[in-house]
């Protein structure tokens, strides 16, 4: 199918066709297109520096953003936040219980007896 579109475009003029024994080479038709100046090739030099410091800001931009999306679908979210901040308060609540139980009991350590 390539084949046959490339002898078409090369039939039709559009490109041109050169034939080295068993091998056929395709390659542009130069002549359908005009002559560009020197000031028409510092012009596009220009644009595709222009758009090559846009295409970087707009890159690291996205660079940016999708760190910060990483980021913010890391965390947690405010109903993660709330369940998990009521586990650590029923848990300070067990260990506060704990240590009050402790130093309410009248069997202490002395200092003596844990030197011993």
């Amino acid at each position: 199918v390539v084949v046959k579109a490339l002898e078409q475009l090369a039939h039709d003029g559009k490109i041109k066709e050169k034939v080295y024994g068993k091998q056929k080479i395709y390659f542009a038709d130069q002549s359908q297109f005009t002559a560009v100046g020197e000031a028409d090739l510092k012009a596009l030099d220009n644009q595709i520096r222009e758009l090559s410091e846009k295409f970087s800001s707009i890159q690291q931009s996205c660079r940016q953003m999708e760190t910060e999306l990483k980021d913010l679908n890391n965390s947690m979210t405010t109903e993660e936040m709330s369940v998990k901040i009521a586990a650590l308060k029923q848990e300070c609540a067990s260990h506060q219980a704990r240590l009050q139980k402790i130093k309410s009991t009248s069997n202490h350590v002395t200092p003596e007896e844990k030197e011993q």
